[in-house]
């Protein structure tokens, strides 16, 4: 399956086989996705009688949270719910009813993290109306959208938000307009063979303990479901861009928004509308991490560079935290993705004219052409709003990003005015509609 060259291939191997020995994981296997398609498969360890394949089963874990997300933004583009509907809209009776769909979907509903039942990972799972007699308003942590609290009960209540407006459960709502159209057909809600087992590894001891697994019932979309590292290398190619028609890209792209930090100012960790996002070495990633009892798995996506990263091991615990970002950083050592070529585009001699200089006020601002119409502004030192802009049939053009996002930019004669920001080309032109006029330069 290796589309890399030998010496990566075997760099790449290396970093498993450490991994694998020094963590003592039964099995681990981890996948490259470049571009769309898998240019690198490794497998470490034994599952039965042999080593694991692209066609071995390991446990999702949260993974499936992702999954069920994007069910949830396939009924709000096709207009049956609004992200800033509260649940009891359409799951009424819950004690989390106040906390809108995004807040869910992003963990900042307030509710609990773990339902208050038996370790619920490793016991038979509940039916949601005693799940829900359980949960009640003394479960709710914090006030819905205050601050991000990762709740396993807001992806149970998502579920069930999918299943009611689908009239299904929630697992054959996501097999039938997510995992099939992506031909995702290894990833099911029970194992099937091959399948790993779970396992935890004795801390002082190299020897193992069975974990149980169990249909999570009303919890299952926080975490039921299983898959092979195959399917998830189509999630990875998914999450970074590859739609496959599930979603649109703007809707993907709106998933990856960050919605809520773990760690303030400087972020590196953070939520989206169910996908998890980190930066790591100059990486925006998205994707998700998977933990249940005997199982771990990451996918993470890089949109920018068009790469994906997983890993799927039968294991409780121990692994280093950093095999899949490795795993990137020896692919960017050995086999740098090469920038497109530039080659020149024919523009609109109107939008031309409108390139170049700008100010907003006495600062400097460049701006610059996009393809299809589109524009830059940015400020010539590098410091301040910067934003691009979508071209609209009105002659107006649509914050894309930055400050300026969902903002409406116009062009006059002499002047832009961006939602009320008024830049010329001088700095405060006085021919130009400056609020306050103005009054001339002076010492």
């Amino acid at each position: 399956m290796s589309q890399v060259g030998q010496v990566t291939a075997r760099a790449l191997l290396r970093r498993l086989a450490v991994e694998q020995a020094e963590c003592r994981v039964p099995s681990l296997t981890a996948a490259i996705v470049r571009d769309g398609r898998t240019v690198w498969f490794g497998g470490r360890g034994r599952v039965g009688d042999g080593p694991p394949t692209p066609a071995t089963q390991y446990r999702l874990g949260s993974i499936t949270k992702s999954i069920v997300a994007v069910a949830v933004m396939r009924l709000r583009d096709e207009g049956r719910l609004a992200l800033t509907d509260p649940l009891e809209r359409h799951v009424p009776g819950t004690a989390a009813g106040q906390a809108t769909v995004a807040q869910l979907l992003s963990h900042t509903s307030g509710l609990t993290a773990e339902p208050p039942t038996d370790w619920w990972e490793r016991t038979p799972g509940l039916e949601l109306p005693d799940l829900l007699k359980r949960v009640g308003p003394d479960q709710v942590r914090h006030r819905p959208g205050r601050l991000f609290h990762y709740s396993n009960v807001g992806f149970a209540l998502l579920g069930e938000l999918v299943a009611r407006l689908r009239g299904t459960d929630w697992q054959q709502a996501v097999r039938q307009e997510v995992l099939a159209p992506l031909e995702m057909n290894a990833t099911t809600a029970r194992p099937r063979a091959p399948h790993a087992t779970g396992y935890a590894v004795h801390p002082w001891a190299d020897t193992v303990l069975t974990e149980p697994e169990h249909d999570a019932v009303a919890m299952g979309p926080a975490g039921q479901l299983w898959s092979t590292p195959h399917d998830l290398a189509r999630w990875a190619a998914f999450v970074g861009g590859d739609t496959g028609g599930v979603l649109s890209p703007d809707t993907l792209a709106e998933m990856r928004e960050p919605a809520g930090v773990a760690d303030g100012d400087s972020w590196t960790v953070g939520y989206g509308l169910g996908l998890q996002l980190a930066r790591v070495g100059g990486r925006r990633l998205a994707g998700h991490t998977g933990s249940m009892p005997g199982f771990l798995a990451t996918v993470w996506a890089d949109p920018a560079e068009r790469v994906g990263v997983l890993f799927m091991a039968n294991t409780t615990s121990g692994m280093t935290g950093t095999l899949t970002t490795d795993l990137l950083d020896i692919l960017d050592e050995h086999e740098p993705r090469l920038p497109e070529e530039w080659q020149p585009a024919p523009a609109d001699p109107d939008l031309l004219a409108l390139t170049g200089l700008w100010h907003w006020g006495p600062k400097p601002y460049a701006l610059r052409l996009l393809p299809d119409r589109g524009l830059s502004l940015a400020p010539v030192d590098g410091s301040g709003r910067a934003s691009r802009f979508v071209a609209q049939d009105d002659g107006t053009w649509l914050g894309l990003d930055g400050y300026y996002a969902g903002e409406t930019l116009r062009v006059a004669a002499d002047h832009l005015d961006l939602n009320t920001f008024v830049f010329t080309r001088e700095p405060y032109d006085p021919a130009a509609p400056v609020p306050g006029g103005v009054t001339g330069w002076h010492a």
